[in-house]
């Protein structure tokens, strides 16, 4: 096993490694692909987490002056030998992030641009001693720079100055050096997804506009500019009367093998660290997103669980996706769903594909509007994936991979226990149902709740894991009752039963086995299920624990229907 090169977690600079010697999967045709193809104004969108940010780093790396050859030695670029000496460190790079205004009111989020556009222009001290420039335009540098000391070092840019501030630097980088400017611009509608969440989007809308389009419009300082984002923001919004501009989504072909990894990419990576056997389960878990006609897997999913192979070998595939976001989207698309559209979520849970209206070019007010356009903003982020085409902006849409899924589901299950817990006499009176050994009355509410959710039905998904998610769904409601001791999976006996209740001043004990009836045969899973508690004596630790009254439960299910069977014993 070669374990020469780091895996490089977190990694989004380019530079660090080629430096630091961390693995890394050639992505520098992209280069060649951009000079080939290049508009004045480029936007990529992509889903968080698929390589956008080391690619612009990669970017800022080759046409910045100052360029050390060394770090490309060897990649796909270094084979364009014309067009290296052409570009390679031949220009002036402006490279920001916005990826980190995040603040929850506009104050903070203007103070935060302040901060990334001064530390920016900071890159460029040499401007106020420049020849090349008047006295007059390092004043107007000075202004990018200024900081109160006396306020935490913060930058002190007024409104319009700030939104000059690119078109100004690009003019003066361009007087200086004889050559035109490269723009990037990383995570470019974060700002823009924070404002509307925090509810000041009109006054963030606007200053971004005025920043982008001084900028980007009729700009003659400018060489071209690279954009980056998850979403495509309608071009009204923001991008208001820009002519020579470029939008490569995830459903363009163009550059479609530059963000995400290949197949081959990813066989490649697990015999360089001898980890060829955990290849069946990185497909299954990470694999399955379409870029324009490209199969790919999140970069960021397959580089966390190489990494965690290396030390835990035996370790099961993670979600390492969803802890980058608060998956909002879907809480709020479950929330508008209508029924017609929770049958097309069960689809997808059960590994189909339904045909969806997809609309690329929505602004922030209208992402939450309806469901419909939700199905657009679930496409766009990467939580559901392309399948083909039907028609134009007709699209196939299925949940990528197992990491996925298991996030509907999990999503699926707090929304559903939201919703139960608004009438709190309904869910006090189903947790009663089991303390007074009211079986018939359990599995009357059970099924009545059951209607409500989404159900699985999908036979390629094993037994076991829908037997888990009508488990997610029980131990959430019976969670309702604080004051009972509830354990999930505990150990008690020869196994571990999947609940277990001790209601300590009623001296009750109860065990809760939950079986899946791929037939639809609910009687005989009911017996199994009392079976396996007698059989591995799940009652043990209630007992130890001095409850005397020992109620078990046997519980089928099969999509949205239940059977309930119960035997109850004295110590």
């Amino acid at each position: 096993m070669n374990i020469v090169r780091k895996l490089p977690v977190g990694i989004e600079d380019f530079s660090k490694m080629c430096t630091d010697n961390f693995y890394y999967i050639d992505k520098t045709g992209l280069i060649r692909q951009l000079l080939r193809y290049w508009s004045q104004v480029n936007l990529f969108t992509r889903p968080r987490r698929f390589g956008k940010s080391l690619n612009m780093s990669m970017l800022k790396t080759f046409f910045e002056y100052g360029c050390d050859y060394r770090f490309f030695d060897g990649l796909e670029i270094s084979s364009e030998k014309e067009l290296c000496e052409k570009y390679m460190g031949q220009f002036p790079v402006i490279s920001i992030s916005f990826k980190d205004i995040d603040a929850s009111d506009y104050e903070g989020a203007r103070a935060a641009l302040c901060t990334i556009i001064g530390n920016e222009a900071l890159r460029f001290q040499f401007l106020s001693d420049s020849s090349q420039i008047t006295a007059h335009e390092k004043l107007q540098y000075s202004q990018l720079i200024k900081i109160d000391l006396d306020n935490h070092q913060k930058f002190i840019i007024s409104d319009e100055t700030l939104k000059d501030s690119l078109l100004t630097l690009t003019s003066l980088l361009k007087k200086h050096y004889g050559q035109k400017v490269i723009l990037l611009i990383d995570e470019y509608d974060v700002p823009l997804d924070k404002a509307h969440y925090f509810g000041y989007y009109d006054e963030m809308v606007y200053l971004i506009r005025s920043l982008l389009s001084r900028v980007l419009k009729g700009n003659d300082c400018l060489q071209f500019a690279v954009l980056t984002g998850c979403l495509r923001i309608a071009k009204e919004s923001i991008f208001t009367g820009l002519n020579n501009f470029k939008i490569y989504s995830v459903t363009n072909a163009r550059f479609d093998e530059y963000f995400g990894f290949s197949d081959k990419e990813v066989r490649e990576m697990l015999e360089f660290y001898g980890l060829q056997q955990a290849y069946s389960s990185i497909k299954e878990w990470y694999d399955g997103y379409r870029i324009g006609n490209t199969d790919v897997y999140c970069p960021w999913d397959v580089i966390n669980y190489v990494d965690l192979l290396l030390s835990e070998p035996q370790a099961s595939p993670q979600a390492f996706w969803i802890n980058t976001s608060s998956n909002d989207v879907i809480r709020t698309f479950l929330k508008v769903a209508k029924q017609s559209t929770r049958r097309e979520i069960e689809q997808l849970i059960d590994g189909k594909s339904i045909p969806k209206n997809i609309r690329q070019d929505l602004t922030y007010r209208e992402l939450y509007e309806n469901a419909d356009n939700l199905w657009s903003v679930l496409f766009t982020t990467g939580y559901l994936t392309m399948r083909g085409k039907m028609a134009d902006d007709v699209y196939h849409l299925a949940i990528p991979n197992l990491e996925i899924r298991k996030i509907f589901l999990e999503q699926i299950q707090e929304w559903f226990q939201s919703e139960a817990r608004k009438n709190t006499e309904i869910l006090s009176n189903f947790c009663e149902a089991f303390a007074h050994a009211d079986a018939p009355a359990v599995e009357a509410q059970f099924n009545a709740y059951l209607k409500k959710t989404i159900s699985i039905r999908d036979t390629a998904v094993q037994k076991v894991k829908k037997e888990n998610f009508y488990h997610g769904i029980l131990l959430g409601l019976l969670a309702y009752r604080e004051d009972w001791d509830i354990r999930s999976n505990a150990e008690s006996g020869d196994g571990f039963s999947d609940i277990l209740i001790e209601i300590e001043d009623n001296g009750i004990g109860i065990v809760i086995e939950i079986k899946y009836a791929e037939d639809g045969n609910l009687e005989p899973q009911c017996a199994a299920a009392l079976k396996q508690i007698e059989d591995k004596a799940y009652d043990t630790i209630l007992l130890e624990d001095g409850m005397t009254t020992i109620i078990k439960y046997g519980i089928a299910c099969w999509k949205k229907k239940c059977r309930v069977s119960m035997q109850i014993g004295k110590e």
